[in-house]
């Protein structure tokens, strides 16, 4: 039977290998996270603030009432879960600012009430399009990195 030289330092570096990968890719998710939320606020309309000053990411789940973008989940047991998000509290109508509404002209279900509706000004999906290729590369880059740091032993 054939022995395997340095097989031991291997299975080290291996049990190593999913601390350093978290520790990357969650410095990764962070940065891509602050981008996003920076052009979205950027793109967001300011009337009194609210809106621009609603939209953030926190890792876990978002606060109650807030447009959930994207949430990156890391696998089942839910390590690494971050999340973006508009609205929620005083800006509840993130979503309504994102995608417009229908006019609702005083008949049928909301008979009494004469709305022309509004015009959709997106601002939390175009930030996210725009960075999420450089997202995706980066946590690509994180993995590579950490692996490389462990294949090197540090």
């Amino acid at each position: 039977m054939a022995k395997v030289l340095g097989l031991d330092r291997l299975k080290r570096k291996l049990a190593k290998f999913p601390e350093v990968v978290e520790a990357e890719i969650r410095a990764a998710m962070e940065q891509s996270a602050n981008e996003i939320v920076k052009m979205a606020k950027s793109l967001a309309p300011v009337d009194g603030g609210e809106l621009r000053d609603s939209i953030g990411w926190t890792w876990g789940e978002a606060p109650e009432g807030a447009m959930v973008l994207g949430k990156v989940q890391k696998n089942e047991s839910g390590n690494l879960v971050i999340t973006v998000y508009a609205g929620g509290g005083e800006a509840f109508y993130a979503r309504f600012v994102e995608f417009g509404t229908a006019p609702h002209l005083n008949k049928g279900r909301f008979s009494g009430s004469d709305h022309p509706g509004t015009v959709a000004t997106p601002f939390f999906y175009p930030a996210y399009r725009a960075t999420r290729k450089r997202a995706k590369g980066r946590v690509t880059r994180a993995v590579n990195k950490a692996a490389k740091r462990i294949a090197a032993g540090s």
